[in-house]
């Protein structure tokens, strides 16, 4: 497959095999997320977001993956290395009980692991001051990391903060954080003494414009829970504030300039250890390093993931205990292909400055969504931040026919919100896919939506 020149191809989704795969998948499966009934052929040609179903479909990907698969398919960059790479048995050690190199020292060391990746994360913090990295499994084993050390750091704290719309993952500590949707955490136990407050929905407000209800007359509803004279909360009783920089699932919510500094004054003025979720905004997402990079406040703690490979949460040597298996987890830092992929991937965005590829084909990217939605009254708003976009349609329903649509001319979207597609194409994306992803979008609105 040529990148230069692929372009979508659908017969029919699902088709045959498709369909007996998806059947065989779920005769063993719990039900979970499954979004529509796209097979992946793992043998069968891809190449950047261009990738192949079991009945010879070419589709294009704009999902990454929900951003794990930041390079796309088979981005050569990062094959070669893998190839390199004798592979071994076993791929995953007990990597909090046992370390692991590729031989030579750690200056030289071509394929990097475990040590490796938390070395190239700690660069990646360094204007956070942050030195040490505990990395796990998945993104809510990071947050449930980033919630003990933040615990444990305030000495005895027993509130934590949250926003309105707020996904930090499914595990029971994390789902105690989550304000999204119902479904996530519906008749499950929760920790105690979580607060919310609502999250900016306008990049644009100020204080005295704001209507998503942070600010008010009276300050903004962070400052009436944490104000040490006026608060509901002691503010040396609180144990962290947890936010997205960009709010994911919640709808791709991008808050305001103010809103940053106002979390970035009370994070100050009361101590409190501020932790970012950048599982799905950081690693250059959003056309900085992190999420976190576009607005003033400096997270203490960060959550990290997807793109990574792995989990991992990063922050200071004075916030992580220093007692010795106070963290602990067997498969922790022993992913040693994991953390192989997430190291080489950091080099290539480094190496290739996907960042600011990410800026460039992001704004090219929604400004073709604007003036594509401007003729369609069912379409509320258009929004993002480099390469994590979003439509907002006026209902859940047109949203679905939306996705579906598309699916069947062969782009692949995520929903998100109550009534949001949301779009993630690869880092490395082209300015001739993305005007190919412009096209299929401006053709779906056209085949759901009468513009009369």
């Amino acid at each position: 497959m040529d990148r230069t020149t692929a372009e979508p191809r659908v017969e029919r989704l699902p088709g045959e095999r498709a369909a007996e795969w998806v059947e065989y998948h779920h005769t063993t499966a719990a039900p979970s997320t499954y979004v529509y009934e796209f097979v992946w052929d793992l043998s069968g040609p891809a190449t950047g977001p261009f990738c192949t179903d079991v009945d010879g479909n070419v589709l294009m990907d704009f999902t990454s993956h929900v951003a794990a698969a930041p390079l796309g398919y088979n981005n050569p960059k990062l094959m070669d290395r893998l190839r390199e790479f004798d592979l071994v048995d076993p791929l995953k050690i007990a990597g909090q009980d046992f370390y692991v190199s590729s031989g030579g020292s750690p200056a030289a060391d071509d394929l990097p692991g475990p040590a490796g990746l938390m070395d190239r994360l700690v660069d990646l913090t360094s204007e956070y001051d942050m030195d040490q990295v505990f990395l796990s499994n998945s993104g809510a084993e990071a947050v449930e990391n980033a919630l003990k050390i933040a615990y444990d750091h305030s000495d005895g704290g027993q509130y934590g903060i949250t926003f309105d719309g707020a996904f930090h993952g499914r595990t029971l500590g994390t789902l105690s954080l989550n304000r999204s949707k119902a479904v996530h955490k519906r008749n499950f136990p929760e920790l105690p003494s979580i607060h919310s407050v609502p999250f900016c929905t306008d990049p644009d407000c100020t204080p005295e414009s704001c209507g998503c209800g942070f600010f008010t007359e009276d300050g903004s509803q962070l400052r009436r829970l944490v104000d040490g004279d006026r608060g509901v909360l002691d503010p040396d009783e609180i144990a962290f504030i947890i936010l997205e920089p960009v709010q994911g699932e919640g709808g791709y919510r991008i808050p305001s300039d103010a809103f940053g500094d106002e979390i970035a004054t009370l994070a100050d003025e009361y101590d409190i250890t501020l932790i970012a979720d950048e599982i799905q905004s950081g690693l250059s997402r959003t056309g900085k390093r992190w999420g976190s990079d576009h607005y003033s406040f400096e997270p203490d703690v960060i959550a990290a993931a997807k793109a990574l490979r792995v989990g991992a949460t990063i922050s200071t040597e004075e916030i992580f205990p220093a007692q010795k298996s106070r963290l602990s987890s067997t498969w922790g830092a022993g992913d040693i292909l994991g953390a192989l992929q997430g190291a080489l991937t950091i080099d290539i965005i480094e190496a290739e400055n996907l960042r600011a590829n990410a800026t460039t084909r992001g704004e090219q990217f929604r400004e073709r969504l604007i003036e594509i939605a401007a003729d369609y009254d069912a379409v509320t708003d258009v929004r993002g931040l480099g390469l994590m976009l979003a439509v907002e349609f006026d209902t859940k329903s047109d949203r679905d026919r939306v996705q579906e649509a598309a699916l069947q001319r062969g782009l692949l979207t995520l929903g998100c919100g109550h009534s949001v597609l949301r779009f993630l194409p690869p880092l490395d994306v082209t300015e001739r896919e993305i005007n190919l992803a412009s096209d299929l979008v401006s053709d779906v609105l056209t085949d759901v939506f009468s513009t009369g």
